[in-house]
């Protein structure tokens, strides 16, 4: 029988470059359950959404409400699901997994700075060894690259970061915020999966983001973003109504 993480980690190879990998990123649990009858063949938990939905700033989440929200995500639904966990929460290696599997999770999302400072690239890439030790294969690592988040320009340092954390035992990298321009040198300069992270209602769809070099597309808290707006503009709505 094929394993949840089996599923998730065969859906990101043998794709062509017109048909990418997209994840809609649910912030809760009835999300969750609207993308999955979409038809989406697995989800993955943007961290910021996650935050607000809880009622905290991005970054600010406490660890356990973390986990705790991305087990009520993975019960909701019946496809794989890939947790946002930001910087790992300060847990070493084995904690994190155990962590990440307790909430039923296929994979993680791990970022390469913290407090707004680019990490040490071989630090970093230790520590992500250390989780692929722990994990196995029962998880599918994301190694967020931030160097385009964090002003470092140049596709190269990008490139070589990513080196190290494949080598380290990443499944996919996530060079978030690469300029559209750049993908392509980035495709050619990165082996296994790239993560491209689109802009939902700007720039290219995710079929041009996969001819530019994306293995798989994600929407950070986009989704939830759309999502709020829209509740936001019905309430307003609402608002007029209101006897003055």
């Amino acid at each position: 029988m094929v394993t949840g993480v089996e599923r998730f980690r065969s859906l990101h190879h043998g794709r062509t470059p017109d048909d990418p990998l997209v994840l809609p990123g649910p912030w809760d649990a009835a999300s969750a359950r609207v993308f999955a009858a979409a038809g989406f063949p697995a989800l993955a938990t943007p961290s910021a959404g996650v935050a607000a939905s809880l009622g905290y700033e991005d970054g600010a989440t406490p660890a356990d409400e973390m986990f705790a929200a991305v087990a009520r995500i993975v019960r909701a639904v019946d496809v794989p699901v890939s947790a946002d966990v930001e910087g790992g929460y300060g847990l070493a290696p084995k904690e994190l997994v155990d962590r990440l599997l307790e909430a039923g999770a296929v994979g993680c999302n791990l970022e390469d700075s913290a407090d707004g400072v680019l990490k040490d690239p071989a630090e970093h890439a230790e520590w992500l060894a250390g989780v692929r030790e722990a994990a196995g294969d029962r998880l599918f690592l994301n190694a967020r690259i931030d160097t385009f988040l964090r002003g470092v320009e140049a596709p190269e340092a990008a490139v070589e970061r990513a080196a190290a954390y494949v080598a380290a035992g990443a499944d996919c990298v996530y060079p978030i915020a690469a300029p559209v321009a750049v993908l392509p040198l980035l495709r050619a300069g990165i082996q296994g999966p790239v993560n491209v992270l689109a802009r939902v209602g700007q720039g290219p769809s995710p079929a041009g983001l996969g001819g530019l070099g994306a293995t798989r597309i994600t929407f950070g808290p986009g989704l939830q973003r759309h999502a709020e707006q829209a509740v936001r503009e019905t309430a307003q709505r609402l608002a007029a109504r209101l006897p003055r």
